[in-house]
């Protein structure tokens, strides 16, 4: 069943805590849902779908709409780690076709800054998967299969240091206009290539920042959508991909875009050159390069010329991305940022985002969210949005 154009992204939110020491996971999931509902100009009583992951507490949507005092008559809590609210959106479209549900909420929050977690250090248990004890006494960490990507990407095509520290200068030119961004400075490629290395090759401005916070989504019928006095967001296609070790032969310059975008752009019938805007899940600067590959924005191996020369900043390159700063210098909620790509996106077809880094007539926006470890196991999500 297609969703494009079934139903309408009618409202969008993003925390701006970056440190929650003093709220719980459950009190960010309802001021976040408070926002969004205030956005789209719609009460708690409207609300009759709802849609979260693993972050919320206990058995997620059961936990949460009793916390959130919701009476729906559709849940969802898909998990596929970072991408799993790119995925939700497009499952939440599903359920509104298919007569499931008319105003569907979907929720993000997490502790990671306040409860200590490291990216980089902690290691990775994806739950009891049937090779976890084969690699957990070798002790894998988050950064380490992203830096083993990053090298074999380097072997195999020949790409630099320089070019993908040209993605975090990119994101840097961004976040020094958003106000709630961690970190504001602009960098450059020589400053990105000199911070300390971590995990070989990727440096520590190769790697995302960590906070608490969080985001939601509103998404709805047409007919709703059309009667609220928001811009209007029309979901056009969505894609959803997992990716394995496949019996041990891994290409780890693959990631799951390359199955979940191509299945969002038939959907939606428009092509990689179409897009106007991207928002490209950046865990680390090498998630963001095969991305961007996979996507079918450049060929695979041509990533790092891609990037390089701000070609990714808005207003100089030929596809601007992350114009929030991204995970790379504004926030990375819960260790899932692929809500907050969602959002920039939308604010971006709504011409409600800064004015320093608003795509001039941006008609039509991609979302792409990774979740889990490009190193491992992990799932892909692609959305494709276009402003009515």
């Amino acid at each position: 069943m297609s969703i494009k154009g079934k139903a309408y992204i009618a409202g969008v939110y993003e925390h701006p805590i970056r440190r929650a020491d003093d709220k719980s996971i459950p009190q960010l999931h309802a001021e976040v849902a408070k926002g969004v509902l205030a956005d789209a100009g719609l009460s708690k009583n409207d609300v009759d779908g709802y849609f979260c992951a693993s972050d919320a507490p206990g058995l997620g949507p059961i936990n949460m709409v009793d916390y959130l005092g919701l009476k729906v008559r559709h849940v969802d809590s898909t998990d596929i780690g970072g991408s799993s609210y790119v995925m939700h959106v497009g499952h939440a479209a599903e359920a509104i076709a298919a007569g499931k549900c008319n105003v569907a909420l979907i929720t993000l929050a997490g502790r990671p800054k306040a409860d200590g977690m490291a990216t980089g250090t902690a290691p990775r248990i994806f739950g009891l998967t049937p090779d976890l004890p084969f690699e957990f006494p070798f002790g894998p960490v988050t950064v380490n299969m992203y830096g083993m990507a990053a090298m074999r990407h380097m072997h195999q095509y020949g790409t630099t240091s320089e070019q993908l520290a040209w993605i975090r200068v990119a994101a840097s030119h961004h976040a020094q206009h958003n106000p709630h961004a961690v970190m504001r400075d602009v960098v450059t490629v020589e400053e990105v290539v000199n911070s300390p290395m971590i995990s070989d090759p990727l440096h520590r401005l190769d790697c995302c920042v960590i906070s608490d916070g969080g985001g939601a989504i509103i998404v709805t019928r047409p007919e709703i959508a059309k009667s609220l006095k928001r811009p209007l967001v029309k979901v056009l296609g969505a894609g959803e991909a997992p990716k394995g070790q496949m019996g041990g032969k891994l290409d780890l310059t693959t990631t799951a875009a390359a199955w979940s975008g191509p299945a969002a752009f038939e959907e939606a019938g428009v092509k990689p050159a179409d897009i106007q805007y991207a928002s490209i899940y950046d865990s680390f600067t090498i998630t963001v390069l095969l991305q961007l590959e996979d996507l079918g924005f450049c060929k695979k191996g041509e990533g790092g010329k891609f990037v390089s020369d701000g070609n990714l900043i808005s207003g100089v390159g030929k596809l601007p991305f992350n114009t929030d700063g991204g995970g790379l210098c504004n926030n990375h909620p819960s260790n899932r940022g692929g809500l907050t790509k969602v959002v920039e996106a939308v604010r971006q077809l709504r011409n409600e985002a800064h004015p320093k880094v608003q795509v001039k007539n941006c008609a039509l926006a991609l979302a792409h969210g990774t979740g889990g470890s490009i190193g491992t196991r992990h799932g892909g999500a692609t959305l494709i949005m276009e402003r009515e």
